[in-house]
């Protein structure tokens, strides 16, 4: 590992012009990060293995097992447990397709509870997921901020940009109108920078006077009198920079000031801005561990967090590798639940046909 130590294992979902905030992050010259698989609109005609996608038997089975009277739940976590994002997004169009009819809203009819939750949540694939799950997170009283920030934080521009292009789709509303309306002052700037889509590219360098410059900049903003004005100021050095930048500011900053950089983030900061930038910091540092962190904050103490628990772990499996350092990461961190084996803690806390699908997920 180099200086700042070798990055966590990669993922699809931890891994986009110049708005109103900031100025662009260094490194822009850098190559851009490419759309993670299931983000580019076009239909794929390979998977993420490079094997040419057939889906015709899939459709098939999926239409077999709604048809009729009772619903074939099994054949449905079989054909839809264990796609990637690009065959789940052939599926869905080839089934509008064939049937003349769209998968998701089949599914709905078909299916409900905990189990008709996830399955739509999975069918929709990784892109739409986000997008629908943004829009309940800002639906009725308050704001489910962890939604917010689980899908908005950390991700690569390409994405960001996707996902803004698909909500104003499918919701006919910009995301950054519904976030306006919906957070206040700081917690709404600090989400307009993360929407922006200006953060500095997986590939952009780690460069020590930046990252010095960047700390300060930091400090200078947390170390004032009146720091409810500097905050942005502070959230922008932080949201514009990418992982490995991330973690080396936080290198810089322990040998400076002998302390960790999250001890004073969660001193300087408070409520739902607080957690998001807690979360940037933890998901640049272990992605895995920190998602790992997140499906066990679904599952503990009295009753389970289903739809947090359904979005944590299928957001999770669409990169099959994180999904494994995922697994490993929990059994180092929770060696006392279920032996740290995340398929028994899940199982122990779902059942039926809604446990069979989430096990196929991991």
């Amino acid at each position: 590992p180099g200086q700042y130590g070798a990055p966590p294992p990669a993922s699809q979902h931890g891994f986009p012009p110049q708005q109103q905030y900031g100025a662009s992050p260094p490194g822009q010259y850098s190559q851009p990060s490419l759309p993670s698989p299931g983000y580019s609109p076009q239909i794929p005609a390979v998977n993420m293995r490079g094997q040419p996608i057939n889906v015709s038997a899939d459709i098939e089975g999926l239409y077999k097992a709604m048809k009729g009277w009772g619903t074939d739940e099994k054949k449905l976590i079989s054909v839809l447990g264990g796609k990637d994002p690009l065959e789940m997004a052939a599926i869905r169009a080839q089934y509008q397709q064939r049937y003349h009819q769209d998968l998701v809203e089949h599914l709905k009819k078909e299916c409900g509870g905990d189990f008709g939750d996830a399955i739509v949540h999975l069918a929709r694939g990784p892109l739409l997921g986000d997008v629908y799950a943004l829009k309940a997170s800002m639906k009725g009283m308050g704001t489910k901020e962890n939604a917010l920030n689980e899908i908005l934080i950390s991700r690569n521009n390409a994405d960001i940009h996707a996902i803004k292009t698909e909500y104003q789709r499918v919701h006919r509303t910009s995301l950054e109108a519904d976030l306006k309306s919906d957070l206040s002052a700081g917690t709404e700037d600090l989400f307009l920078m993360l929407v922006a889509g200006t953060r500095a590219e997986d590939s952009a360098p780690v460069i020590d006077q930046q990252t010095q410059q960047d700390v300060d900049r930091l400090v200078s903003a947390m170390g004032s009198n009146s720091f409810t004005k500097n905050a942005p100021q502070a959230c922008q050095v932080l949201v514009s920079k990418n992982d490995a930048q991330i973690r080396a500011m936080a290198q810089a900053y322990q040998r400076k000031w002998n302390k960790p950089l999250l001890t004073e983030i969660k001193s300087n900061f408070s409520g739902h801005m607080e957690k998001a930038l807690v979360l940037l910091i933890e998901r640049a540092h272990n992605r895995p561990k920190s998602d790992a962190q997140l499906l066990e904050e679904a599952m503990a103490g009295p009753g389970t967090k289903d739809t947090y628990l359904i979005q944590r772990l299928i957001r999770a499996h669409w990169d099959k590798n994180h999904m494994q350092a995922v697994v490993n990461a929990y059994r180092q961190e929770f060696p006392n639940k279920d032996r740290g084996d995340l398929v028994r803690r899940v199982q122990g806390e779902t059942s039926g046909d809604y446990e069979r699908l989430l096990v196929a997920c991991i």
